[in-house]
């Protein structure tokens, strides 16, 4: 992954949050790896499929950057980094915005905290014995039950845009790291579906409860590293619901 990451020119944390290749970045996977396009991204080369750069070129400076923080805010929900991820995002910059030092925030405490202890508490926060002190989960915090209606809702719009869970993925689809996978993938996109884009999936699937979530993280006690998580997401989580009202 690191030899990857450098053949790209880009940071191994941002590799390290892919689930599958974006759009932009199939080529130029393809070249470093010898692997063909088609069976880096099937969904992408098939016959009649636009080419993954010439979707990329469709996409706003904006919107890149939209995506790009729902890939780092979904990979660090999904599995806590290790110690290069960390050193990657000890680098991380920012301004004198909310999210900007948010980002900043962030960067502070990657620098300083230990991969080993960080894996310890991601377990305490999301997974625990028994269960984790956060359940990550749209079912969870829409009705208080796990499997519920949600993940139903959520299964039937991946399906509308042809996604389905890798059977390996033990997590069910309304884990929000998935959901915000879906995202990213939208708003770059690299899949679509009649009535169903970012805005639309947003409002039905993360509107309702992300926020409470990362409400939740913030002022948790187990973790300095995910309570800076907490912050970033509640504030991107703001920052998109302001957009998506005013582009209704």
């Amino acid at each position: 992954m690191r030899a990857l990451a450098r053949a790209l020119g880009i940071s191994q944390p941002a590799v390290s949050s892919w689930k599958r290749i974006p759009a932009d970045r199939v080529v130029a996977v393809e070249a470093a790896t010898g692997i063909p396009r088609a069976d880096l991204r099937p969904d992408l080369y098939a016959a009649g499929a636009q080419p993954a750069a010439e979707a990329a070129a469709d996409v706003a400076p904006e919107d890149a950057a939209r995506a790009d923080e729902y890939a780092l805010i979904g990979a660090l929900l999904w599995r806590a980094p290790v110690a290069e991820t960390l050193a990657q995002l000890a680098r991380l910059r920012g301004d004198a915005s909310e999210l900007g030092q948010a980002h900043l925030m962030l960067a502070d405490i990657a620098g300083r905290v230990d991969a080993d202890a960080l894996q310890r508490e991601f377990f305490n926060l999301f997974v625990g014995v028994g269960r984790g002190e956060i359940l990550p989960y749209a079912s969870y915090y829409r009705t208080g039950f796990l499997h519920e209606r949600p993940l139903a809702e959520v299964r039937r719009d991946m399906e509308r845009l042809g996604l389905a869970r890798e059977e390996r993925v033990g997590e069910p689809e309304d884990h929000l790291s998935i959901l915000f996978d879906v995202m990213r993938g939208l708003v770059m996109g690299d899949f679509a579906a009649d009535g169903l884009d970012d805005r639309v999936f947003f409002d039905r699937h993360l509107r309702p409860w992300a926020s409470r979530l990362f409400v939740d993280l913030e002022t948790s006690q187990t973790s300095e590293f995910y309570r800076a998580v907490g912050m970033l997401g509640r504030v991107f989580m703001d920052i998109e619901a302001s957009a998506m009202a005013l582009a209704a």
